[in-house]
């Protein structure tokens, strides 16, 4: 477990922090975040791309999916099946988005480590022990954020910005949620209308909460994100 933390997400995250710092004018590490998580956007991007366009998918099948329900609402078995038979011929992984949200869990663990201990020396020091052979140790490393933001430490305004950003990200991507239909409703539906407001409006409070509860590095990891994703929705509507 150790050797896939430190391979694919701690030492990765860590070099490239360092490289941008190294890179950057003034080695501002705000500004190196910016940079990472860019790059770390742009490396995520076939998944965000195919995530969106499983979503708009789902979109299109909806009337099928509602079919199938009517037909098989006393045999949930029967209704697996055909629900998985639709997926299938239309190519749907309905589990695309939750895999994608999933991986950036550990990129945000790593980018708060990277910035708070770095390998037991925390910015400004560099663990020149942990950096790859062409990844130069920089000089200095400046931990206030463009002269205002002290990185390291909580920032109220950047965690408020995450979860504001993280609410406009969610009212874009999300669809219109359906109308709640007369009579009794099945749990499943309430089940999917439950998520859906916790999504919109409960995850961009804990976004928030989480961003001032940890550091302002990962307050600006979780805004710049959004923000990147708020511009790929918009790209992936118009071209893709």
């Amino acid at each position: 477990m150790s050797y896939v933390w430190h391979t694919f997400f701690f030492d990765p995250i860590y070099n490239g922090l360092v490289f941008f710092i190294d890179i950057i004018p003034g080695s501002d590490v705000g500004l190196a975040i910016v940079a990472i998580t860019i790059l770390v956007k742009f490396v995520l991007l076939p998944l965000s791309i195919k995530a969106s366009r499983m979503q708009k998918m789902m979109k299109e099948v909806e009337p099928k999916l509602n079919d199938i329900r009517e037909k098989h609402k006393d045999d949930r078995e029967a209704l697996a099946r055909a629900t998985m038979e639709i997926y299938r011929e239309a190519g749907i992984n309905p589990f695309s988005g939750i895999f994608l949200m999933f991986l950036q869990i550990p990129i945000v663990i790593a980018l708060y480590f990277s910035v708070a201990r770095g390998g037991g020396v925390p910015l400004p020091g560099i663990n020149a022990d942990l950096l790859y052979s062409f990844i130069p140790t920089p000089e200095t490393a400046d931990m206030i954020f463009l002269g205002f933001v002290d990185i390291a430490a909580k920032s109220l305004p950047l965690a408020i910005l995450a979860g504001v950003t993280q609410f406009v990200q969610a009212q874009i991507s999300l669809p219109a949620l359906p109308p709640k239909k007369d009579g009794p409703s099945s749990m499943k539906d309430d089940f999917a209308r439950s998520m859906h407001l916790n999504m919109r409006y409960v995850l961009p409070v804990m976004i928030g909460f989480i961003a001032y509860t940890l550091s302002a590095s990962v307050a600006l990891y979780f805004t710049v994100s959004n923000l990147f994703a708020i511009a790929q929705e918009f790209f992936i509507r118009r071209r893709v």
